[in-house]
């Protein structure tokens, strides 16, 4: 991952409550399970280590979430954690909202020249 990428989802998550909290329990089985749901669902999550009362540190915490559950560590500070895993669904939900924004930007620009006389046909087909 870029620095450029992790900075957008930086900026991202600044807005975003966290979902989960650690704390005396530290690590558990259910704690991963639903990170994992949570990241399946949203892709970038939040989560605070209570550091008062937590036996381990948020690094550790990040770092095991991470590898137990294939996700990307955006950042940590204090204790803040921030995951990142992509979602293929979600992904490709987006490209297909980009490529239906792109074409209707297109027709309307197209509209547009048609109506103001300056343009009356397209690749040989003829606009009406």
């Amino acid at each position: 991952m870029t620095g450029k990428e992790r900075a957008a989802f930086r900026a991202k998550a600044n807005s975003l409550e966290p979902l989960f909290q650690v704390g005396k329990g530290g690590m558990s089985d259910a704690l991963v399970k639903q990170t994992d749901d949570a990241l399946r669902a949203r892709e970038l999550i939040k989560l605070k280590v209570l550091l008062d009362s937590s036996p381990v540190t948020p690094r550790e915490v990040a770092d095991e979430l991470s590898e137990k559950t294939d996700s990307e560590v955006i950042q940590v500070i204090g204790g803040v954690i921030v995951l990142y895993r992509e979602n293929p669904e979600i992904a490709e939900k987006l490209k297909e909202k980009e490529k239906a924004k792109k074409l209707a930007a297109r027709n309307a620009k197209l509209k547009t020249l048609r109506k103001s006389g300056r343009i009356h046909a397209i690749k040989n087909k003829v606009i009406k």
